[in-house]
């Protein structure tokens, strides 16, 4: 990526940034997710898009629909990423496909030197996550920007109480408690995500998101994973194919880390008629944090100050203008996404990070599969267990 001041070698392909030219985004995968991120490169400064690519075509024409809503004339589409790298008209790409077609998609955007940011979860398994490392490692010091779409990092309460937690508010952090309570898996494209094999598991597709948080929240790596879990009412009278749908719709999953420190999800994806989807708690020897989600407010309460009933509480509502199904959290991503382009930064949300929220998740699979305690080793390499973000 150039730094911005050079002038472009050849017409068709202006250098992202230069001379105030805004970044030509494309976007791999027009469903429920890429259709989320046409509207947030929509009302994204110093962005525009510049190709879709989607081998659905109802896919492509909604997105091209929320651009037409917007004002903006349609642009080239594509039925295959390879036909849209070689257009040569992209200066990023968001990759927001199927879960299980991430992995080839990811290496050949790298191979071809383009930024992108991919949707969690990086990878359906662990050996695709380390095949997405291995390539793009491979490429070098040179090797393009990858991004991995982990975006709760960024809901305003959960930004809110990750500063706080962070600057030590509540002391050494004991326990951090993730409760989502929402509505079943919405409907996708030839209902890709009802079965384990495409999304490798709820616990990997959904709850990637919440074990990441866990290990960014800690700062520390898991060592153990202890899960219950069950299918026990959505999906059950749904046939595809002669199939039933077997991705899980309720757990439990204890993370214990190497500081002593443990975490808790509570997932229920038939609690549609509650208060707050998303509820996070961090509790250290100073105090209690609290998040809650849609009513966007951060609970401070410290021991010795406060009690039960009385604590602080701080309204935080997000800045995004296109909030999207994530409450802004995407917009905010793709704005770090664009900044990091633009500076030659390196990600945020790192291929390590994508790979050890996957392995968790994993390991509570196994957990529940088998009945017992995973140890973490089971499943990372001395090498993978070594650091965090490295």
């Amino acid at each position: 990526m150039s730094d911005g001041t050079q002038e472009a070698e050849t017409e068709g392909e202006a250098v992202a940034g230069a001379a105030g030219e805004p970044i030509r985004f494309g976007v791999i995968g027009t469903g429920m997710m890429g259709l989320e991120h046409v509207a947030n490169l929509v009302a994204l400064d110093g962005a525009e898009v510049a190709a879709l690519c989607d081998n659905w075509e109802s896919s492509l024409k909604a997105a091209q629909h929320e651009l037409a809503c917007s004002g903006l004339d349609p642009v080239p589409s594509f039925g295959s990423h390879d036909a849209l790298l070689d257009a040569g008209l992209c200066d990023a790409v968001v990759v927001a496909t199927p879960n299980h077609l991430h992995t080839d998609i990811v290496l050949d955007v790298a191979d071809a030197g383009v930024p992108q940011l991919v949707e969690k979860p990086l990878a359906t398994t662990l050996d695709d996550c380390r095949r997405i490392i291995d390539g793009v490692e491979a490429l070098g010091p040179d090797a393009p920007l990858v991004w991995v779409g982990l975006e709760y990092r960024y809901m305003a309460p959960v930004a809110a109480l990750i500063e706080q937690a962070h600057a030590g508010a509540v002391g050494r952090i004991a326990m951090v408690a993730i409760r989502e309570h929402r509505f079943p898996f919405q409907p996708k494209v030839r209902d890709w995500n009802r079965f384990n094999r495409n999304t490798g598991g709820t616990l990997v597709e959904k709850c990637c998101h919440f074990f990441d948080l866990m290990r960014f929240i800690v700062r520390d790596e898991p060592v153990r994973v202890m899960a219950s879990g069950a299918q026990d009412l959505n999906h059950l009278d749904e046939t595809y194919d002669g199939e039933t749908p077997d991705i899980l719709d309720n757990a439990f999953v204890i993370v214990d880390f190497a500081s002593g420190a443990r975490a808790l999800l509570d997932l229920c994806m038939f609690a549609d008629a509650t208060r707050n989807q998303e509820e996070l708690s961090v509790v250290g020897e100073r105090g209690k944090l609290e998040a809650l989600i849609p009513d966007d407010v951060l609970r401070v309460g410290l021991r010795g100050r406060d009690g039960i009933g009385n604590v602080t509480e701080h309204p935080v509502a997000s800045a995004a203008p296109v909030t999207g199904l994530h409450h802004g959290s995407s917009y905010i991503e793709l704005e770090r996404f664009r900044d990091a382009v633009l500076t030659s930064s390196p990600a945020e949300c790192t291929l390590v990070d994508g790979l050890w929220s996957v392995a968790i998740g994993r390991a509570a699979h196994v957990s529940i599969d088998e009945g017992r305690p995973v140890q973490m080793s089971e499943l990372l390499t001395p090498a993978e267990l070594a650091g965090l973000g490295q």
